[in-house]
């Protein structure tokens, strides 16, 4: 079902400053924003502890370092 809902100019100004790319809806754009405050799944979670964790121990390196050795 599709819907119209009445914003104000301001908002909308908002919306288009949000905009990734010119041709995102605002329905993907207020998507975006409602994903980024939903709290993390518990998969989330653990992907960023072993992340955080793989950084502890010395196995991540600087985008200038992966770039020399990847001759870029």
């Amino acid at each position: 079902m599709v819907t119209t809902i009445q914003i104000t100019e301001d908002l909308q100004v908002e919306l288009s400053k949000r905009k990734l790319f010119s041709k995102e809806t605002y329905e993907e754009v207020i998507w975006n924003l409602i994903e980024d405050n939903m709290e993390l799944s518990e998969e989330a979670k653990k992907d960023i502890e072993e992340a955080r964790e793989e950084i502890r121990q010395g196995k991540a390196v600087t985008l200038e370092e992966a770039k020399k050795r990847l001759g870029i």
